[in-house]
């Protein structure tokens, strides 16, 4: 039940991407959606005046004093502002950013909040959009209460967050089974290729499941919400990250799976990766922080934090001081001995030269601001990443080691993942994206020698189910193109997938859309279950989603046969709580997608 002003207030609502919440818990908005006013919220500025006053979401697990309310505003108690901090921290602060100033989702700092005033803001975080908006209070993820407490917090000022430099890393890192303690050869007898992590979100773990079985083979402790796993070259070693900044490293090879090293690299993050050049295999790690704004390069075997790299400084652009340019996606070069890192706010992309951390070796490329995801090409020369706020897709040549395009993909908010390699049967080798604000896939060519023609241009753009969508997948072995809309408040929508058959693709012509509601076919009725990340096995014949429901709720995995696209297994346990991300260790390994 909500309060009669939200009620009467519902068709204020915006329908834009404005304030989407990547990975935020879930729920449904009743079909008929409110119409778009569209322009409520403005694009977060690049002048001083604009930026980056000081937040909050790091400070989600410490108790502070609530800020004091302006005129007009209402105060919250320190237990109730400590609640909505905690709520932000683990919602809302993937797309809204650290200090509140966005990137995929737009400002809220409370020069524009103050302006839509409480029941605006209330309206908007109970009933959501439909571009990706989650809609917390129709769901029944947040209650009345927690919905209000959460628009006066978005009117108050921030509290500042804090740095956390090579001391404060020191203090979590722990090894906990030394490299010289740890087994020479594999103790279990899992077919490890075949394994899937898979992200436990709000329980704080991660599943490591059969692929061949199915089965549950262990559940293990980690930080708050993994955004991804990564695998070391040798495949030995899982490295996972959550949005807390903690890294967990699990050997593979123990008789029981387990976190042999640990550290705390910051206060909130998204990446890591291992060292892949030949000859330095498993060398080095490499996290990225949202907050502080840096990343740290680790010993490969231990976590050791050897070298950290702020990322503050000048938009590529208008060449303007940046306090907060947050590490996205991180991917490790097959053609030289670097990491790929992208820095979001300032545009830039840094080749990490890791033969000699001393005298470390940085090339700054500049690219195209807000980067955020993105994956290599089928080659895995180019890597191919969405600035998603400025809907574009840039392409770099790792083995040149530069800038080789940046392409408009003609939709709104493009939110790849690691993308989709296919080979349409006019166009040759693309790359896929979806997007988060619309319904569009689109695929850049990726074939310079075959396809020069086409080569970094957008040859095609057609229609999915709906805005929402985070994932797009596919595997070399499979004929589809897998396309899922998870934030998308529809429910109908939400809990399905779209899938393209590749090889019946025409060049002008939209292909024809599979809806597989997933939700319906595994037989999740409570709550609302999110269809979400697509991800092969290691042979290709099947593909898993995750459904993902509030954490009070049933969630499942759904395995699809790829040829037939029947279902072929439904996994189903109680410890799957909000199961979303999930790495296939050969695939992950071998950056296969």
């Amino acid at each position: 039940m909500v309060t009669s002003h939200v009620a009467k207030a519902r068709h204020l609502l915006l329908a834009s991407a404005a304030m989407t919440l990547i990975l935020g818990a879930s729920p449904v908005l009743a079909q008929d959606a409110p119409p778009d006013p569209a322009t409520a919220l403005e694009d977060h500025g690049t002048t001083p005046q604009d930026q980056y006053q000081p937040s909050l979401d790091v400070l989600a697990e410490q108790d502070v004093t609530a800020p004091g309310a302006p005129e007009g505003v209402a105060a919250l108690t320190d237990e109730q502002y400590n609640e909505a901090n905690k709520i932000y921290f683990e919602r809302c602060a993937g797309c809204h950013g650290v200090l509140r100033n966005g990137a995929t989702g737009k400002a809220l700092t409370p020069d524009l909040t103050r302006e839509l005033g409480f029941d605006y803001l209330e309206s908007f975080i109970t009933y959501g959009s439909p571009a990706g908006m989650p809609n917390w209070g129709t769901s029944g993820e947040l209650n009345e209460q927690q919905i209000a407490n959460m628009a006066n917090y978005l009117l108050l000022d921030p509290a500042s967050p804090p740095e956390f430099g090579m001391a404060e890393m020191k203090e979590t890192w722990e090894v906990k089974v030394a490299p010289e303690d740890r087994p020479t050869q594999q103790m279990n007898d899992w077919d490890l290729e075949n394994i899937f992590s898979v992200t436990l979100r709000d329980a704080g773990q991660i599943a490591l499941i059969d692929g061949n079985t199915y089965e549950i083979k262990r559940v293990v402790d980690t930080g708050y919400a993994v955004h991804i796993s990564r695998l070391s070259a040798s495949g030995r070693y899982l490295m996972v990250i959550g949005r807390d900044a903690k890294v967990d490293m699990i050997d593979l090879w123990m008789e029981e799976p387990d976190v042999v090293a640990t550290i705390k690299v910051g206060s909130e993050a998204r990446s890591v990766e291992t060292s892949k050049m030949e000859g330095w295999e498993d060398r080095y790690a490499i996290a990225g922080t949202y907050w502080p704004p840096q990343y740290v390069i680790m010993d490969g075997d231990t976590l050791e934090p050897l070298k950290i790299v702020s990322t503050r400084g000048m938009t590529y652009d208008e060449q303007e001081y940046h306090p907060e340019p947050r590490v996205a996606a991180i991917l490790a070069s097959h053609y030289r001995p670097e990491f790929i890192v992208n820095i979001k706010e300032t545009g830039k992309i840094q080749l990490v030269d890791y033969t000699d951390l001393k005298n470390l070796k940085i090339t700054e490329i500049e690219t195209e601001r807000f980067l955020h995801d993105g994956g290599l090409d089928s080659t895995k020369r180019y890597f191919i990443t969405a600035a998603n706020a400025r809907n574009k897709l840039v392409v770099i040549d790792t083995k040149e080691g530069k800038l080789e395009a940046i392409t408009d993909t003609g939709g709104e908010t493009p939110h790849p993942g690691r993308g989709a390699n296919i080979t349409h049967p006019e166009y040759g080798p693309v790359w896929a994206t979806s997007h988060l604000g619309d319904d569009s896939v689109a695929l850049i060519g990726t074939d310079p020698e075959g396809h020069p023609d086409q080569a970094w241009q957008i040859v095609s753009s057609f229609p999915a189910l709906g805005g929402g969508s985070l994932f797009v997948k596919t595997h070399p072995e499979s004929d589809h193109l897998y396309v899922d809309a998870t934030l998308n408040p529809d429910a109908a929508i939400s809990g399905s997938v779209a899938v393209f058959k590749v090889s019946e693709m025409k060049a002008g012509e939209d292909p024809e859309i599979i809806t597989l509601n997933l939700a319906e076919m595994a037989g999740i009725t409570g709550g609302q279950a999110r269809a979400v990340q697509g991800e092969f096995n290691k042979e290709g014949t099947e593909v898993w989603f995750s459904l993902w429901n509030a954490a009070d709720q049933e969630s499942a995995i759904v395995v699809l046969d790829d040829k037939t696209l029947e279902v072929k297994h439904v996994i189903k346990d109680e410890r799957l709580i909000t199961p979303t991300g999930k790495f296939n260790v050969y695939n992950t390994m071998g950056d296969v997608y």
